[in-house]
């Protein structure tokens, strides 16, 4: 999206929390300048709220911008009313999820704070994007957005020259699951599911990628430490490129999360041809045709899952039929360019 922005004439600027030597060099090269603010992402602190507003509107001050666009929620929350302080003309934002503040276990006050804030900020907003028409329309009934203002992407977009398709690997009995270590992310549910399974198939792999979490939804190190001693999971610690991963321990890609904007995971791991299973859960449940390129269970629930790994297991040619009919579905509907087209008409 950077690289296409720049493409159409924009000078960009690139604005996120970490300062990593490897991002800033890759940007300077696409020529889009880097900066970075102090985002807390775990839970809400006022200090370090207040401190995240006023590094956004000393910088939108700054630059001048003529259009801002937003993502994920602290950067859409105060980057919205940082801009609308800096007198930036457009502000567009995209909800890529929803988040703890929207979970079950978020505390009332937690919900009750979230949903004033993201009321406020995106009444800033000229549009807003959602991933998918289930986000869209909680947004729409709690009357945290207006429906003049919505529009709809098939998420952030896969680019499948880099997500070439890989070959199976010889092992088909390997499931992989990249995330980053959360509860919802269906992460208990996954390695129940893999102890289930080791009952009828004591051979199959389960691989587990991605890193830890300071989320009050975090799965602790020691439930980690557990399941890896007890033969349950193999955890392949974290990465900035699931693609060698994907290729050696995936022969069907695994994400039973609670809920979804849309998981980039497993576009990433559909472009690489890879049978899906998934949970019939919004964000998660448009990725799948259920029977065609993989499997939708129900959420928060092991036995299902089990039973969709069962059924790989059983069935091998499900495997590489399935993973053929991901590819075609990712080259479809999600290839980054046909993302990238609407996105670019939104901000113009």
């Amino acid at each position: 999206m950077l690289q296409d922005l720049v493409a159409h004439g924009y000078r960009v600027h690139a604005v996120a929390p970490e300062d990593d030597a490897e991002v800033r060099s890759v940007l300077q090269q696409w020529q889009v300048e880097y900066h970075t603010v102090p985002l807390n992402r775990s839970g809400i602190s006022l200090k370090g709220d207040l401190k995240l507003f006023q590094a956004y509107h000393q910088l939108l001050q700054r630059l001048k911008p003529q259009v801002v666009f937003a993502y994920t929620i602290k950067p859409v929350i105060f980057g919205s009313l940082a801009a609308r302080m800096a007198g930036v003309k457009k502000m567009v934002s995209m909800i890529t999820g929803l988040g703890y503040s929207f979970s079950a276990e978020a505390k009332s006050h937690v919900k009750l704070i979230s949903r004033l804030l993201y009321r406020t900020a995106l009444s800033t907003n000229q549009t807003v994007i959602f991933q998918n028409p289930d986000d869209r329309d909680l947004f729409l009934k709690e009357g945290l957005t207006s429906a003049g203002k919505v529009r709809i992407v098939n998420g952030s977009g896969v680019d499948v020259q880099q997500f070439a398709v890989q070959p199976l690997p010889a092992n088909r009995k390997r499931f992989l699951l990249i995330a980053r270590l959360l509860r919802d992310k269906g992460i208990r549910e996954y390695a129940e599911a893999a102890r289930l399974v080791h009952q009828k198939h004591p051979e199959a792999e389960f691989y587990l990628l991605g890193p830890t979490d300071p989320s009050p939804n975090a799965i602790q190190q020691s439930e980690l430490d557990a399941w890896v001693q007890e033969g349950t999971l193999k955890y392949l610690g974290a990465t900035k490129d699931v693609r060698p991963f994907i290729a050696e321990y995936c022969s069907v890609y695994v994400l039973p999360s609670y809920r979804e904007g849309t998981p980039r995971s497993v576009l990433e791991a559909m472009s690489l041809g890879r049978a899906i299973i998934t949970t019939d859960t919004p964000g998660c449940r448009e990725t799948v045709e259920d029977g065609v390129n993989g499997r939708l269970v129900p959420v928060k629930e092991s036995a299902g899952l089990a039973q969709a790994m069962l059924e790989f297991l059983d069935h091998p040619e499900q495997v590489e039929q399935m993973a053929r009919k991901s590819r075609q579905l990712v080259e479809e509907k999600y290839a980054v360019e046909k993302v990238n087209a609407v996105l670019l008409e939104i901000l113009q």
